[in-house]
């Protein structure tokens, strides 16, 4: 299966859909990354603070021969945002991993009020010089983040990972990133532990094309260029997510799971001008 890819404004290209792995962790976990390497997935996402980068990374060596082609990510926990801890931690991830790289590295919560963000970034850009990870990027940034962080250092990241679903869609977060070339991923796509799925519009639209209601979700963030990452451990469902570049929803079905949006339709409340995570 031939995957679409999006490239940012540096040149970056990344798959157009990718496979969430958070609790995907021991020998288990080790199986059901492989079998979706094996399925068709090539951009694979992961976390200090998952646990699992072990995990990941010896489902990696075991794929065989197309390592090059996959972008194995991780992301710096906000315990260790200053400069020394973040090099470190980097460290760590690759040590983890066993791989020579790391391809993907996030910062994956801003924590402004501890405001060590910047030298988190400058962190990154340090290991990105010494060959530690391919590209760097950000989760949960907002505007203002993005902003400060490209006017202290001068890099711009490649990718922001932010909460994106139909009950919240963030389009005017969407319209930024896309203005400023910075590609978006969006975590939770299929709404996490919420009714999305059996939401009546979802399900006449995958009705419709003859799809699942978690195939149409997908088709959605597809058409919007956000790269979903949905966590799925049986082959059967990471092969159903992964078929969804045949699904060509209309301006109009766009449209209308789009106004599923609420103003409370975040998972847990998780605002990244006030929440922290470390």
């Amino acid at each position: 299966m031939t995957i679409p890819h999006l490239t940012a404004a540096d040149g970056t290209t990344l798959p157009a859909i990718g496979l969430g792995t958070y609790q995907l962790n021991g020998s288990a976990g080790v199986d059901a990354i492989g079998q979706a390497i094996r399925a068709g997935y090539r951009l694979l996402d992961s976390a200090f603070n998952y646990e699992n980068e072990g995990a990941v990374g010896r489902a990696v060596r075991s794929a065989g021969d197309v390592r090059d082609e996959l972008i194995v990510t991780s992301k710096l926990p906000g315990r260790h945002h200053s400069y020394d801890e973040a090099l470190t931690t980097v460290e760590e991830s690759v040590f983890r991993t066993g791989l020579d790289r790391i391809d993907l590295y996030l910062i994956h919560w801003p924590n402004p009020k501890v405001d060590r963000y910047v030298q988190a970034w400058q962190a990154l850009i340090e290991a990105r010089e010494r060959g530690l990870v391919r590209h760097i990027g950000l989760s949960n940034f907002l505007p203002e983040h993005i902003e400060r962080l490209v006017g202290e250092t001068g890099v711009a990241p490649v990718v922001n990972q932010i909460e994106v679903h139909p009950y919240f869609p963030q389009q005017e977060a969407l319209d930024y990133h896309r203005e400023h070339g910075i590609l978006v991923q969006g975590w939770s796509p299929l709404g996490h532990g919420n009714d999305l799925r059996q939401h009546p519009v979802i399900g006449e639209i995958a009705a419709a094309h003859g799809v699942s209601p978690a195939q149409a979700i997908l088709a959605w963030h597809v058409a919007r260029q956000v790269i979903p990452l949905p966590k799925a451990a049986s082959p059967q469902r990471q092969a159903e997510n992964l078929d969804v570049f045949g699904i060509t929803l209309t301006d109009a079905e766009v449209a209308a799971i789009t106004a599923l949006g609420r103003p409370d339709g975040r998972l847990a409340d998780q605002d990244p001008a006030v929440y922290e995570e470390f």
